[in-house]
């Protein structure tokens, strides 16, 4: 670990002299040969997303939750999002971003609410540096929004992921852009962070996992790309990894028709679970602790444009994963198929009907571990 230290801290110095010299331009910022502009620019969006759930099943209760005495709550309003993003464009270089969840603040707040909270300075589209609280770019899903994603909710395996500080919101620095391979296009991102999540007040340990992606853009006429991600790193003076591999793609089918798809497949050690265990109830070797998964997803648009309705959309998302296959197998598969109704350009407001659909191998009662079926109407804005 002695070695990572020193490679975060450069970096992080390197960037804030970097942008020190930037911060001494005045504005309006311009270069030779460039139109004047006027700097800083500051933008605001917002999300509103909120959702009523049924359970189908009277012993499992809108969580997931089975329980034997059929006390669980079977149908409840929720409101998911309630995001305000600002984005301040500081000079041609340098730009903020804060965005904050509200809906957070239902649950205890200590480590919500507050999602991104980065510094990014970009030298050219080859380049750009970034620090922060942010998503480092690591499987498909961490490369676009909850607001426009194919389906009612996250994949599984992002969650789990997200707990062992490979997705979601993560605190460090990263460093990404756009090269050119001959003909084709490459994008990457090496990211270093704490992996203990968004909003803590240091690292939990000395330890930082380091993630990479690297996406090959093979066809530009069918949005046909592959994404290849790696992680390590140390958790507690344990050694742990991360493998992903994703494709993507999209194409016209006829005229107002087509469709899209994402497939990903995921495999890491487990390290959340093993440092979950009493000491005295788990193996030595924390390779043993390993989880895997993965997921299709098709989806089909057809572009209706009839007075306010703009799109139709059909998707059903198919994925399996288990979080313990080494010791304790229980693989849970979940099939989600949705209807969406786009009433505004660009997921600008949307109702989405559909049903999550459960199945364990191993039933477990008074768990989240039980064969459940939920039916959930979610309305959304983007602002």
């Amino acid at each position: 670990m002695k070695k990572n230290l020193p490679f975060a801290t450069c970096t992080l110095i390197g960037f804030l002299l970097l942008y020190s010299i930037s911060a001494r331009a005045q504005v309006p910022d311009s270069t030779q040969g460039e139109i004047l502009e006027s700097y800083p620019k500051f933008q605001f969006k917002g999300l509103f997303q909120g959702r009523f759930t049924t359970s189908l099943k009277k012993n499992v209760d809108v969580e997931g939750l089975h329980h034997t005495d059929d006390k669980g709550t079977n149908n409840s309003f929720s409101l998911k999002y309630m995001r305000a993003q600002l984005k301040g464009q500081i000079s041609r270089r340098v730009e903020v971003v804060a965005l904050a969840n509200f809906a957070d603040f239902k649950n205890d707040p200590k480590t919500r609410v507050l999602e991104n909270a980065y510094l990014r300075y970009s030298f050219n589209p080859k380049v750009a540096i970034t620090v922060g609280q942010f998503r480092p770019w690591f499987g498909l899903e961490e490369t676009y929004p909850v607001d426009i994603i194919k389906s009612l909710e996250w994949s599984n395996q992002y969650t789990e992921f997200g707990k062992n500080g490979w997705t979601s919101f993560q605190i460090g620095a990263s460093v990404g852009g756009t090269l050119p391979l001959g003909t084709i296009p490459m994008r990457y991102a090496v990211s270093v962070v704490n992996g203990n999540g968004k909003n803590q007040v240091s690292d939990k340990d000395n330890g930082k996992q380091f993630l990479t992606r690297i996406v090959f853009d093979l066809a530009k006429k069918y949005d046909f790309s592959i994404g290849l991600n790696g992680g390590t790193g140390t958790v507690f003076k344990r050694n742990v990894h991360a493998l992903a591999f994703d494709v993507s793609s999209k194409f016209q089918l006829a005229h107002k028709w087509n469709i899209d798809f994402q497939i990903e497949a995921k495999q890491a050690i487990n390290h959340n679970l093993y440092f979950s265990l009493e000491e005295t109830e788990r193996l030595q070797d924390i390779y043993q602790y390993q989880m895997r998964g993965a997921y299709f997803l098709p989806n089909m648009r057809y572009e209706i444009d009839y007075k306010n309705l703009k799109a139709i959309e059909f998707s059903c998302r198919y994925e399996y994963l288990d979080t313990d296959f080494r010791q304790k197998s229980n693989p849970r598969q979940s099939l989600v198929p949705m209807v969406s109704l786009e009433f505004l350009k660009n997921y600008g407001a949307r109702i989405q009907m559909g049903m999550q659909m459960d199945y364990y191998k191993h039933q477990i009662e008074s768990t989240n571990k039980y064969n459940g079926n939920l039916f959930i109407l979610q309305v959304q804005s983007r602002l």
